[in-house]
């Protein structure tokens, strides 16, 4: 299920029935809804909703999800009937996750019911492909919940938590545990876990069926260099391969997957060799066709970092940088027909628009852009 997710660059944990159907859906129906969560400190009043043409790049906005705090990411049910956004609470206090009523017609979101994260500052959501639980990862708190999902769409209180311990070599950052992405693997049976604070990749069994449905694998972790800050991890679509962004040094690393173990095999600089600015790597994607790996890197680089993927090895070679054209990208997605490119900007309150050649995998400013108070996450579902 996982592999055909990544093939088409959209709806996280989403049911898919078979590529060859959800290709028609594309093209029959070019309109995409773009939704942006975002932080609610500055201009932003919640979450956003636009129509997404693929045809030519532009944006409309349609509706606005108004008094929801700081969703700074979000997620859809495997239905696309729901989606879910973190309430991400800064400092120790808790967090919790939203649920929201999605219509597929008209992007408009209608709240559910709202539910306690676990911990501090929630940034990262998985659903499973059956829709059962919700697996959100909390940053400051260093933990993990598992939040069930109701039939009715609403999410009930966290069955399990998993805390973290530990720190690593930077002070500043990693004077504890600092969990940053809840990936399901291949298959669903296992759940990866970046945990920035500890450089460790921590790996979980999942079993659905349990009132306590992670316990931690055989192989328990794979630990990364020090310093570097595993933050978001993506696999591959046969599962073969997992790539993972490192926040602290700006790295992408090459990991061989096989039936819930990594392996690693390569670790490429997102950075030119004589760099000197800040460095801050952020988000991760493949490009539908599975071709070309995206990173994100912010501090003062601001540019996206392309790569094309080896069809053997899956490693990595450097095809270009691009400059994102505004302040901190922190997340961007490719829209499904893979024509185009979008970064979220967080310090320069915008959305810009690139269009993307299939072929080379470069990028280009197509000079659309849309203005949203501290963008910080972007997806894409098809219009019904």
């Amino acid at each position: 299920m996982l592999k055909h997710i990544l093939l088409f660059g959209f709806l996280t944990a989403m049911t898919i029935v078979n590529p060859s159907a959800v290709a028609q859906q594309i093209k029959n129906s070019p309109s995409f809804h773009l939704i942006v969560g975002t932080y609610t400190s500055g201009k932003s009043e919640g979450i956003y909703v636009y129509r997404f043409d693929s045809k030519t790049g532009k944006l409309e906005h349609t509706f606005t999800a108004k008094g929801v705090e700081n969703p700074s990411f979000v997620v859809l049910s495997p239905d696309g009937q729901y989606l879910y956004a973190v309430n991400e609470v800064s400092g120790e206090k808790e967090g919790s996750v939203s649920a929201f009523r999605f219509n597929r017609e008209t992007g408009a979101l209608e709240f559910i019911n709202k539910q306690a994260s676990g911990g501090g500052d929630p940034a990262y959501l998985t659903v499973d492909q059956k829709g059962e639980n919700l697996f959100v990862g909390n940053y400051t708190g260093g933990n993990l919940s598992v939040l069930p999902v109701q039939k009715d769409g609403s999410l009930g209180a966290a069955i399990q938590t998993i805390q973290h311990a530990g720190s690593s070599v930077n002070k500043e950052r990693q004077e504890k545990a600092h969990v940053h992405s809840t990936v399901l693997g291949p298959e669903e049976k296992h759940l990866f876990v970046g945990d920035l604070g500890t450089d460790k990749v921590n790996i979980y069994e999942y079993h659905p069926e349990s009132n306590q449905p992670l316990k931690p694998a055989a192989t328990p972790f794979i630990a990364v260099e020090p310093g570097t800050g595993p933050r978001h991890l993506i696999f591959d679509e046969l599962g073969d391969y997992a790539y993972l962004v490192q926040e602290l040094t700006a790295e992408v690393s090459v990991f061989r997957h096989e039936n819930g173990k990594l392996s690693h095999v390569q670790t490429v600089p997102m950075t030119e060799p004589d760099f000197k600015g800040a460095v801050s790597a952020a988000e991760v994607k493949i490009s539908p066709d599975g071709k070309f790996l995206y990173a994100s890197n912010r501090g003062d680089a601001n540019e996206i970092v392309i790569y094309k993927i080896g069809p053997e090895k899956g490693t990595l070679t450097l095809v270009d940088r691009q400059s994102t054209l505004g302040k901190t990208p922190r997340n961007f997605t490719i829209d499904p027909t893979g024509r185009f490119l979008l970064v979220a900007h967080q310090n320069s309150d915008n959305v810009i628009v690139f269009a993307r050649d299939i072929e080379t995998g470069k990028l280009s400013p197509t000079g659309e852009e849309i203005e949203v108070g501290k963008p910080v996450y972007l997806k894409m579902v098809p219009v019904e």
